[in-house]
């Protein structure tokens, strides 16, 4: 297995794949239709993509569906409720607003693709229309719409994602906890990482990013 061995020519990488169909191609807009407000508006889970120009950070966002926000056809925002407080995402956006969102609905296949650039603001509009759960954000993410397009449900028709028969067992899978103590060297402290992590979640879930 050579790991070196690696295509860095777009001409020779094109003859793996077949032509994409005209449809594939046409089915890229600059920006949200009625269709993908219906999307958004529906959608509890967003997977955000961000780069500070050298690596590349991706993490989910949740809330209650349509807590995106369509501000109008070329802007959507949304709030910033309590996560690590490790704010990758945000000081990535400091070094390069460009961004990529995929929306999903549980029990749906297809998703739904946003590019564009994003900003962070303050202001007290944008942070009200972006309330979630009763709380208003401290801060707000506007982004603005470059690219929109469904993508395909292969991925998610293949992996069975939705079907809960296919789900694996909890001892078919490690646990939360059982991920962050083998990272912090503490794996003899699953049982203790575990209820730190439940309290947690029910003491901030719906609380503004970064309060404690």
């Amino acid at each position: 297995m050579d790991l070196h061995s690696c295509i860095d020519d777009s001409d020779e990488l094109r003859t793996l794949f077949r032509s994409p169909s005209q449809r594939a191609l046409d089915k890229e807009i600059d920006h949200i239709d009625d269709a993908a407000a219906r999307m958004i508006g529906a959608s509890p889970l967003f997977i955000f993509a961000t780069s500070d120009g050298e690596r590349v950070d991706i993490s989910p966002r949740g809330g209650t569906p349509g807590f995106v926000k369509v501000v109008d056809e070329r802007h959507i925002a949304f709030g910033d409720l309590a996560g690590n407080n490790r704010i990758d995402s945000y000081r990535n956006l400091l070094q390069q607003s460009s961004i990529a969102m995929l929306f999903m609905i549980p029990g749906l296949e297809e998703t739904m693709r946003v590019n564009g650039t994003a900003s962070i603001s303050t202001d007290t509009e944008i942070r009200n229309l972006c309330t979630d759960g009763g709380r208003v954000p401290n801060l707000a993410i506007i982004v603005n719409v470059d690219t929109c397009f469904m993508h395909c449900g292969k991925a998610l028709r293949r992996s069975d994602m939705w079907k809960t028969s296919s789900w694996p067992s909890e001892d078919e899978r490690p646990s939360g906890a059982e991920l962050l103590a083998a990272h912090i060297d503490e794996a003899d402290h699953v049982d203790a990482i575990a209820t730190s992590l439940e309290e947690g979640y029910q003491a901030t879930l719906w609380q503004p990013g970064g309060s404690s």
